[in-house]
């Protein structure tokens, strides 16, 4: 394949105006990794993953999303890339999105998208490992990896594999959503695996219609996020109500934290509270 990227080391003269390190050196390319994490399927983790790069990159940080959600993976499509990767003799070149958020996902790999991604655990971490060691990611201040949902040895092997900084768990109110948070919360808080955690985001709070501002109507229950955070000593990143252009920008691979000024406000304040977990 040919490269489009700005690689020392290939063949074709293509240019650009940063260098990338040696193959042997591209995780030093990436500052902080934050595994983005829930106990159960449903709860938007993977829509909050890409939304979270994009108020991130709205702060002026250089974001990449690894997509290990490989059996659902979906990241290309809440920010409409589907052109296949390419590659150089450094690796692979990660997907762009408009706003400049590079990406790793099977679905960029397969010859067609929408084929099913039928692999056992160990072929799962190993294609993890890959996107981790053989991609060539540039300059990225965060890398969100949106985890498979649950607890397992595949989440283990995962861990294992990359270096995670820091883990946000993504919930919805409702109590048997909540109930699968603990497992979460136990996994990275095991002293075998020892990630800290940045915080727990409650997505799908309420519902406000755009026609009674005011209002707001608890759909899933009401703050069960909120008060798992505050009773196990873990901070609330944030709480994101269902607002139709969130739906609407995923189906059309438009974020909407970047075109709709309602929704911004919320996903600023997680970006901001994350920079002060993880890096200050």
């Amino acid at each position: 394949m040919g490269c489009s990227h700005n690689c020392d080391s290939c063949s074709s003269n293509c240019g650009g105006e940063k260098s990338l390190k040696v193959a042997a050196n591209k995780a030093a390319t990436v500052r902080k990794v934050i595994g983005v994490v829930s106990g159960k399927g449903g709860v938007g983790k993977s829509l909050l993953t890409s939304m979270m790069a994009v108020g991130m990159t709205r702060k002026g940080y250089t974001c990449g999303v690894l997509d290990a959600d490989i059996t659902g993976p979906s990241i290309p499509k809440t920010f409409g890339v589907h052109d296949k990767l390419e590659g150089c003799e450094e690796g692979i070149i990660p997907a762009r999105s408009e706003g400049g958020v590079q990406m790793i996902s099977i679905n960029l790999v397969l010859p067609n998208e929408d084929d099913p991604v039928i692999y056992r655990g160990p072929i799962i971490a190993e294609t993890v490992k890959q996107f981790w060691s053989d991609v060539v990611w540039e300059d990225v201040d965060f890398l969100f990896v949106d985890m498979p949902p649950g607890t397992g040895d595949v989440h283990l092997s995962i861990i294992g594999e990359l270096k995670i900084d820091a883990a946000v768990i993504v919930s919805t109110p409702q109590q048997i959503a909540v109930a699968d948070v603990v497992r979460g919360v136990e996994m990275f808080r095991n002293p075998q695996v020892n990630i800290p955690l940045a915080g727990i985001v409650e997505n799908m709070a309420w519902f406000t219609p755009e026609e009674l501002p005011e209002n707001r109507y608890y759909l899933f229950g009401k703050g069960g996020a909120r008060r798992f955070a505050e009773e196990n000593g873990i901070d609330l990143l944030g709480e994101i109500p269902i607002i139709q252009s969130i739906m609407e920008g995923a189906d059309t691979g438009t974020p909407s934290v970047s075109i709709d000024a309602r929704v911004e406000p919320y996903y600023r304040e997680i970006a901001d509270r994350i920079v002060d977990k993880v890096v200050k």
